[in-house]
């Protein structure tokens, strides 16, 4: 079998629907990166000539669509289509753009089907099945030669090669949590951070392929019941302020252009100042996005989980939906988190989703609401998801030494409970 005929595994969340709705939000804050063939169509298309302006720039030694002051795609027509698309058709777009919201990712089992639940389609689960999208993903498949492969299984943890059988094991075991529907979404979201710290703590060497299946067996079966004799206390300061670090490293978002007009170290004094008013958590929270009310940070503890039923449900179908898909997408560990292991990986995507509970007060807040809502959340996944494995800086040891301080005193359960989005 060629490497271009490989099987695209398709995602398997079959509640999970996209189809293209044409909002244009993904031109309005997405870097877009080019590959050769895209700067090749580009040069083809002359549309330096027809706009009178570059409509590339490059950074580190890598060429990126251009964007406009407002973070908008130098593309986006005022009617928001993409003027590529409407001179040329969809195939002559660059890749990214032609790809989003789906990814392809070289796992163990040949081209996995990913999802990013940046896209506002993705988050109301609007459109056609998932399975309805392979041809599309084949065709592009032949142009991504990364994703043409078999990854060799991810490693289980900083200092121990995975197997497929671990990493079928992990996988199965925290799906088939996240599915418990009869329990409500707090207390899954407890139980999966009690897991990983669980398993963050242990020694693992002795505890391989069928023994480590034993174990999770193990720790899941306790589930929900052993969390009531691991009762934690809220975060400390210091965890709040991890968090809030965490924050800030999923919502910056540095524009290229404005890099270029206003020079590396100006931008990055402003980078510096907007982190420390993150670190205090006080006064006005720097801009996030061109669709975020402002909001003061003091108010995040002041709003609290939704309560009412309708939204409970709503918000309860998005995070399930949302962590199978980075699960069972194989955005959680390996290629398609900066190559992370696979128990550091789910480390990684609780911290995203305190970070989630954390935005979605702001966000509420900035509204002047008391409680959260299914749009405040939408918002909020929207914005943590769309830097997941595309922020190199969320994959550096700075973010493993913060992983590394809240696995302590059970930081991340800490925070994944004082910050849930729904009421227990």
């Amino acid at each position: 079998m060629s490497r271009t005929s490989l099987p695209i595994l398709t995602l398997a969340v079959k509640s999970q629907r996209y189809s293209c709705h044409g909002c244009g939000n993904c031109c309005r804050d997405f870097t877009v990166q080019l590959r050769e063939e895209d700067l090749a169509k580009l040069r083809e298309q002359e549309w330096e000539s027809k706009l009178g302006e570059p409509v590339t720039i490059w950074f580190r030694g890598v060429e990126y669509l251009r964007q406009r002051g407002d973070g908008a795609c130098i593309f986006l027509m005022d009617d928001g289509r993409c003027r590529v698309h409407a001179e040329f058709g969809f195939e002559n777009k660059p890749i990214a753009c032609q790809l989003f919201p789906f990814s392809l990712v070289p796992s163990s089992r040949g081209p996995q089907m990913g999802l990013n639940f940046a896209c506002q389609s993705v988050q109301e689960n609007k459109g056609a099945e998932l399975a309805s999208h392979q041809s599309e993903l084949k065709r592009m498949l032949g142009r991504i030669p990364e994703a043409r492969s078999h990854a060799a299984p991810p490693r289980l943890t900083d200092h121990l090669r995975g197997t497929e059988h671990e990493e079928r094991s992990l996988t199965q075991h925290l799906d088939a949590w996240l599915k418990r529907s009869e329990i409500d979404l707090p207390r899954r979201l407890d139980g999966l951070a009690w897991v990983v710290q669980s398993l963050a703590g242990a020694t693992l060497g002795n505890v391989r392929d069928g023994r480590f299946d034993q174990l999770l067996d193990v720790l899941f079966t306790a589930l929900p019941g052993e969390l009531a004799f691991h009762p934690v206390d809220p975060p400390s300061a210091r965890q709040l302020k991890m968090l809030r670090g965490a924050v800030f490293a999923r919502t910056e978002d540095p524009k290229l252009d404005r890099i270029e007009r206003e020079g590396r170290i100006h931008i990055t004094l402003s980078q510096l100042r907007r982190q420390r008013r993150w670190a205090r958590g006080r006064g006005a929270a720097p801009h996030i996005a061109h669709d975020w009310p402002q909001a003061m940070l003091e108010r995040v503890d002041h709003t609290v989980a939704a309560r009412n039923s309708d939204a409970v449900i709503a918000i309860d179908d998005l995070f399930t939906r949302w962590l199978r898909a980075t699960i069972l997408g194989s955005r959680a560990w390996g290629a398609g988190y900066y190559g992370w292991p696979m128990i550091g990986g789910v480390q990684a995507m609780m911290l995203n989703v305190a970070s989630v509970g954390y935005l979605s007060r702001l966000r509420a807040a900035g509204r002047s609401l008391n409680a959260i809502t299914i749009q405040d959340v939408r918002a909020a996944v929207g914005r943590v998801d769309r830097t997941a494995g595309r922020a190199p800086w969320l994959g550096s040891v700075g973010e493993r030494m913060r992983l590394n301080y809240l696995r302590r005193d059970h930081g991340l359960r800490r925070l994944v409970r004082h910050y849930a989005t729904t009421a227990s």
